[in-house]
């Protein structure tokens, strides 16, 4: 990504600073009434004029930066290339006072003028607005774009002096021994771009998968299986069995005490260490990993460690030891042990932490695994990715680390993200993540039975389904991670909307052109073939992405990649047709091949921080 700092050096007037200033080399700053010359923004000594305008104008170099931003791009007018915020400037200046952001803007853009790089200079709302030579931003763009690869973006300035820290990503976590819901589909996409992100970033990061593998389920599952299971249905199909098992104990259970009793007892047995309560938990536990592994390799995610509530089974003894011994810990009437979040005694404000019986809580082993993975990792942040129900959870947990005395609690941050209504198969009601994956390749495969590229495919099968997760995770990332929203199967697959679809489609289709016609050296290209609004169009757009990835690397949302991949398919969708290349001088083709080569490899770049595998034929 072109570095902000090296798009254009301005020198500003002294009228937005008390006194007059001297430069790094002792020469005084040229004053108001004088023109002030943009400079050329591959200087080598650029981080010294940054430093000398960051003096200028009393504010550090970071914050002038990113007071610099790309102009979105618009469908109705030819717009400007870079706009420096003016008040962002201001906001900045350490109290001078502040004229109207208008006239200001006026002011500055009076100052300047335009050179080799800088063709014109406007001003919009609060803006000064530069449009930078049009055949230097193409040759600079598609350079760029080429050289830096899978990492064009992450090398911007935004991210510049960004620490390498130690992240900790929990997500996934589905309960053993039941299906992997649907439900759970959402965490572990969510959590996949978040880790791709951070990793982007340099980050050293643990994915971490906490299965739900403890707790009273448990001991409904056993009893349930000691009174309704068969060791060949296990087999054969050990999560479908489970299933039917576990719905049949509850109704028991809910018309018979001792079926509940029971329950309640094995559970007790398992956390005593009872060998042949643990021997059958051990089989179940088994039977489910082996299941879910299989569909996490259908969705392209992987874990650097397999964790679960068992793990910490002993560890919650030593949470609740703790927890006594800072006088932390409260009995209640019945027996439970629970902790005072309200300072005043206040039972609605508490959580409680080990039952009556001595068994521990789901809250209890959080506890125990938060402090077992600082221990483990010394991480500098740890990610929990769960649905928005367990806010309050999370919030009484990490409310509690800190009353223990742990101070990188802090560093603990839960996720949240809605509920998604509507996704159901044609079989029925229950939904499984793997019949919605088995029905979204269906679906895609008779999409793609009208379409003659179809045939000449070598794995149909594995693009349909490559390019179906791809329509469930656009789907699921286009609005706000906290919001609900309702599933629709029609609109999902749309090959021309704003869907998953269309993004592996563009990128089949650009792909396609780069094995037709084969690309020469960047070097021989002629920019001058690439100045029509088309291909302006999405220059610009390319100018804009690192500033995409910064902003979901402030708030974890994938959103705006989302809408960045998906205006740039819309600008390659019109470009296709207008800028044809077959048939066309060499030279001509020759820059349009790079430009849509370019666009492939940004967009194939963005669909794999989303956790979509791009196809090449569909």
């Amino acid at each position: 990504m072109i570095p902000r700092s090296r798009l254009f050096q301005v020198e500003l007037g002294i009228s937005l600073v008390p006194q007059r200033q001297k430069d790094g080399a002792g020469r005084k700053v040229r004053g108001e009434g004088r023109e002030f010359l943009i400079s050329d923004w591959f200087a080598i000594h650029f981080r010294d004029r940054v430093s000398q305008l960051s003096r200028v104008l009393d504010l550090p170099p970071e914050n002038l930066i990113k007071s610099i931003s790309a102009v979105p791009i618009s469908k109705k007018e030819e717009v400007a290339d870079f706009q420096l915020s003016v008040h962002s400037v201001l906001e900045c200046s350490n109290g001078h006072s502040k004229p109207d952001i208008q006239v200001q803007a006026r002011r500055l853009a009076e100052k300047l003028k335009c050179d080799t790089v800088v063709s014109e200079i406007s001003t919009g709302p609060g803006t000064v607005n530069f449009k930078i030579n049009r055949e230097l931003l193409t040759k600079t763009v598609l350079q760029q774009v080429f050289e830096d690869g899978i990492n064009y973006g992450l090398k911007s300035e935004l991210f510049s002096g960004l620490p390498q820290k130690k992240v900790v990503v929990e997500f996934s976590s589905p309960n053993v021994a039941k299906k992997f819901h649907v439900g759970h589909l959402r965490s572990t996409i969510i959590g996949n771009f978040i880790a791709n992100l951070k990793e982007a970033l340099g980050h050293q990061v643990t994915r971490i998968n906490y299965f739900g593998d403890w707790g009273m389920q448990f001991g409904l599952l056993g009893t349930g299986f000691q009174l309704f299971g068969y060791e060949e249905k296990l087999q054969s199909n050990p999560l479908q069995h489970l299933f039917e098992v576990y719905v049949q104990v509850n109704k028991e259970a809910a018309d018979d005490e001792n079926v509940e009793k029971s329950a309640r007892e094995f559970f007790h047995q398992l956390e005593a260490g009872d060998k042949q309560a643990l021997s059958l938990w051990q089989k179940f536990r088994d039977l489910s990993i082996k299941e879910y592994v299989q569909i996490y390799k259908r969705l392209g995610v992987h874990f650097d460690e397999y964790s679960g509530e068992s793990f910490y089974r002993e560890k919650s003894r030593e949470v609740l030891r703790l927890l006594d011994k800072k006088g932390l810990l409260q009995r209640t009437k019945k027996g439970t042990a629970v902790i005072d979040l309200s300072g005043k005694g206040d039972p609605s404000l508490s959580c409680t932490v080990m039952r009556s019986n001595g068994t521990s809580l789901y809250a209890t082993r959080d506890l125990a695994a938060a402090i077992d993975r600082m221990n483990k990792y010394n991480f500098d942040s740890m990610i929990y990715v769960t649905d928005k129900g367990q806010q309050n959870h999370f919030q009484q947990v990490f409310q509690i680390l800190k009353l223990m005395g742990f101070e990188w609690a802090e560093r603990c941050r839960h996720i949240p993200f809605g509920v998604v209504q509507g996704m159901k198969t044609r079989r029925g009601d229950v939904t499984f993540l793997e019949d919605v994956i088995n029905e979204t390749r269906l679906r895609m495969l008779e999409n793609m039975a009208f379409s003659k590229t179809s045939k000449e495919l070598e794995n149909p099968h594995e693009t349909a389904e490559r390019v179906g997760l791809a329509a469930l995770i656009i789907q699921d990332f286009k609005g706000h991670l906290l919001s609900d929203y309702k599933f629709n199967w029609d609109r999902v697959f749309q090959s021309r909307g704003d869907t998953g679809v269309f993004l592996q489609y563009t990128h089949a289709r650009l792909s396609s052109l780069e094995e037709t016609f084969e690309c020469g050296h960047l070097r021989n290209i002629n920019a001058t073939c690439l100045q029509d609004p088309q291909s302006i169009s999405i220059l610009q757009h390319l100018l804009r992405y690192d500033e995409v990835l910064f902003k979901s690397s402030q708030d974890l949302q994938p959103r705006h990649i989302v809408s960045y991949l998906i205006t740039l398919s819309h600008l390659t969708a019109v470009a296709h047709k207008t800028l044809q290349i077959k048939g066309r001088l060499p030279e001509v083709a020759e820059a349009r091949l790079h430009l849509f080569k370019a666009v492939r490899s940004v967009l194939a770049n963005g669909m794999k921080l989303l956790g979509i595998t791009p196809v090449s034929r569909m």
